[in-house]
C-alpha cells in the first residue's frame, strides 16, 4: 500500500478510469459482436442499423482515448467490408 497522500488519490482515480475503461470497451466490444451476427444472419436492414450503433460506440471510445484512431478507423473499416461482402453476395 502507498504511505503517501497523492499515491492513496491515485490508486482510486486509477480504479474509477479502469472501471469506466473496461464499461466503455465492453460496450464497443458487444456492438462490433452484433453487428458480426447481423451479418452472418444476412438481414440488410439490421446490419445497417448495428454498423451505425458500433460505429458509434468506437468513435466515443476512440474520442475519449479508450481505443487508439488508427484501432477506431481499422474496427469500422472491417466490419463496413463485412457488410459490403454480405450485401454482394
Amino acid at each position: 500500500m502507498p504511505i503517501k497522500e497523492n499515491a492513496k488519490k491515485y490508486m482510486r482515480v486509477t480504479k474509477h478510469k479502469t472501471l469506466r475503461n473496461k464499461i466503455v470497451k465492453g460496450v464497443v466490444k458487444s456492438a462490433v459482436k452484433n453487428t458480426r451476427e447481423a451479418v452472418a444472419s444476412g438481414d440488410a436492414a439490421t446490419m445497417k442499423e448495428t454498423f451505425l450503433k458500433a460505429q458509434k460506440a468506437i468513435d466515443k471510445a476512440a474520442a475519449k482515448g479508450i481505443i487508439k484512431k488508427n484501432t477506431a478507423a481499422r474496427k469500422k473499416s472491417r466490419l463496413n467490408a463485412a457488410i459490403k461482402k454480405a450485401t454482394k453476395a
